[in-house]
């Protein structure tokens, strides 16, 4: 056979074999989406304890075959993503370990690091390689209706290797997010919790509570709040209308770097308060235009676009 023949098989084999997702919500029907649109897996075991949600797998084609055991899935699989609640990530792992192959990667996409390594180290095999990960791409929605293979491009996903871990499984997991569009950055598990304090869970608790304290107040009857919804609002609705069960087990694990940055908040919001109580209105000016930055920036990074309504339907 040729080189060029060679390139050719090459180039039309998958990059993993046999891919397993445990969890067929947004993030794992997006990640089978994007592996059957990039072929960068030659089988695709997919797992769920619902059988409504395995069923509704199945009727959308996701996977290659379908398990309600998730050690079943995992059997001969080179790749395992955890797409569960970080709550559930330690039980899960705990399941399938007798049932992962010797060199195997094992992931997740969970949006605190911490205790993630903190539940599932404990259960990883000899010769199996844990990297978690975590992609910064997601919608309000959920479900193995909610995937589309987009919704990791030009997103960034972080990884946050330990420190026996692997080189080549390392570049080989790199490789795989940057097949379905992504960045990747790698950074201490710590150092994550924190970075995604401020730019994603305070961001989602805060709009838990607004709209919370909208429903309650007794002199606006919850009729006029959908009524009148202004953009402001509405876009607090759309963080709040999230999985609670994902956004639970959020907070509840990265307690200690929420915490920090709601005090942090809190003081910012008691000087905010007074700036308004004292008309301190060159404060307030200053305050909004370098906010405004921010968003300017955020839109010059590629991650939002300028378009009316963020971009959105």
């Amino acid at each position: 056979m040729n080189d060029a023949a060679n390139k050719a098989n090459a180039e039309q084999r998958p990059m993993f074999d046999h891919v397993a997702l445990i969890g067929l919500g947004l993030i794992g029907s997006s990640l089978a989406h994007v592996m059957r649109r990039e072929n960068l897996a030659g089988h695709i075991a997919g797992a769920t304890r619902s059988e409504p949600t395995l069923k509704r797998a199945g009727e959308l084609g996701l996977c290659d075959s379908y398990h309600l055991d998730a050690a079943e899935a995992v059997k001969g699989a080179d790749l395992v993503f955890l797409n569960v609640p970080v709550g559930a990530m330690g039980p899960v792992a705990e399941r399938i370990a007798g049932a992962l192959k010797p060199g195997a990667i094992l992931t997740d996409v969970g949006s605190v690091k911490g205790s993630v390594i903190r539940d599932v180290s404990p259960h990883v095999p000899e010769g199996v390689h844990f990297i978690p990960g975590h992609p910064i791409a997601g919608t309000e929605q959920s479900g193995p209706d909610a995937g589309f293979a987009e919704l990791f491009e030009n997103r960034w996903c972080i990884l946050t290797p330990l420190e026996n871990t692997d080189e080549g499984a390392l570049e080989r997991l790199i490789a795989f997010w940057e097949a379905t569009g992504a960045h990747v950055d790698t950074m201490a598990a710590e150092h994550h919790d924190l970075v995604l304090g401020i730019t994603s869970h305070l961001p989602h608790l805060i709009a838990y509570n607004i709209v919370a304290t909208a429903a309650d107040l007794e002199d606006v009857t919850e009729s006029e709040v959908i009524k009148y919804s202004a953009g402001g609002f509405r876009d607090f609705t759309r963080l709040a209308a999230s999985d609670p069960v994902m956004w639970r087990d959020v907070f509840l694990n990265n307690r200690e770097a929420v915490l920090e940055l709601l005090g942090r908040f809190m003081e910012d919001l008691s000087a905010l308060q007074r700036a308004i109580r004292w008309g301190e209105g060159e404060k307030l000016y200053e305050l909004f235009k370098r906010s405004r930055r921010i968003r300017r920036e955020i839109i010059e990074a590629g991650q939002d676009t300028p378009a009316p309504g963020f971009g959105r339907r």
